[in-house]
């Protein structure tokens, strides 16, 4: 058995199909993948599809990657202190949303760690075998608070020492912003995931829904079913501290940094998923939970977030579903 996530909006009407074909395209972007399912319209090319998506992905690396000098987060970062970067219009967008979640979760989604990233082995600056000295980590430049954007100017302040890092969120707007694209084409039917974010849109061919089950840790072994989402008009994003990590002397370190304690986060929540209409949110949100450990469900439930939280206690894995998602579930 399964437990099933259903939106409202997939009624029978929704759901009814349309004329088109079945596509299946994918490519490189980010230091993953994306990759596109869909039932398009006869006269759009295979290429036409995949330059849609592939140009959205470019987009986002060329202006919000920390492993490209020259995007313009790279030169935002490397501005001279007390200086105005210039900023394109998606990286304002992206900022700025990163802001108002930063805000919303006390600073548990922080988009200012990108000192703390490389320190910690995870950034262009390469891998590390030994944990940062105290010193070092305390040293580090931190503090959304500070950040200051200009959109009139699109421009961007350089506090001094900042360095921006918006690997939290950016391959979800890039799932955005190329789901954008193809629906400019006049594609309404697709499911689109970069890196394991998905968004989906319309049916399949069949007026069968575009369904992904929710995906727990890889020990995980829980009692109830799977649940399966159906992505219509929806995006998913997962974390999971299984997903790059490293190890030394029996510690194991995630990617994912708690900018209050300069630090991995402690393994108190395993993996979280997140249903959102964005996926740059859900992407967001799935970082701030995270993050928060034990005060993620609460906070989850103060503000109607439709997630999958895995806890850890005492070695066991523990599953909670918040009211929101539990309400799309049959």
């Amino acid at each position: 058995m399964r437990r099933v996530a259903v939106p409202l909006s997939l009624t029978p009407e929704a759901a009814r199909p349309r004329a088109g074909r079945p596509v299946s395209l994918g490519g490189p972007t980010m230091g993953v993948t994306w990759s596109l399912r869909a039932w398009a319209p006869h006269e759009l090319a295979d290429a036409t599809l995949a330059a849609a998506v592939q140009t959205a992905c470019d987009t986002v690396v060329a202006q919000m990657s920390t492993w490209e000098p020259d995007s313009d987060l790279s030169r935002c970062n490397a501005a001279a202190p007390g200086t105005w970067a210039p900023a394109p219009a998606h990286l304002l967008t992206v900022l700025s949303v990163a802001l108002d979640v930063a805000r919303l979760s006390g600073g548990a989604f922080d988009p200012t760690v990108g000192s703390l990233v490389d320190l910690w082995g995870f950034g262009p600056a390469g891998p590390v075998t030994t944990e940062p000295a105290a010193s070092r980590l305390r040293a580090a430049s931190l503090g959304w608070r500070g950040v200051r954007i200009d959109a009139e100017r699109r421009a961007i302040l350089q506090p001094g020492g900042l360095r921006l890092d918006l690997s939290g969120i950016a391959k979800g707007f890039g799932v955005d912003l190329a789901a954008e694209a193809l629906e400019a084409l006049g594609v309404r039917d697709y499911l689109l995931e970069i890196g394991g974010e998905l968004r989906g849109g319309g049916v399949k061919g069949d007026g069968e829904p575009w369904w992904v089950e929710i995906e727990p840790p890889p020990e995980a072994d829980f009692a109830e079913p799977p649940i399966l989402v159906a992505l219509h008009g929806l995006s998913i994003a997962t974390s999971g501290d299984w997903r790059r990590t490293w190890s030394v002397g029996g510690m194991c370190y995630s990617h994912t940094l708690d900018s209050a304690t300069r630090a991995p986060v402690d393994g108190s929540v395993a993996a979280v998923s997140v249903l959102h209409a964005q996926c740059m949110q859900a992407d967001a949100l799935c970082t701030a939970l995270t993050v928060l450990g034990p005060a993620a469900e609460a906070f989850a439930i103060r503000h109607g977030i439709a997630a999958h939280i895995v806890s850890r206690n005492a070695s066991r894995l523990r599953e909670w579903v918040s009211p929101a998602l539990a309400r799309l579930i049959d």
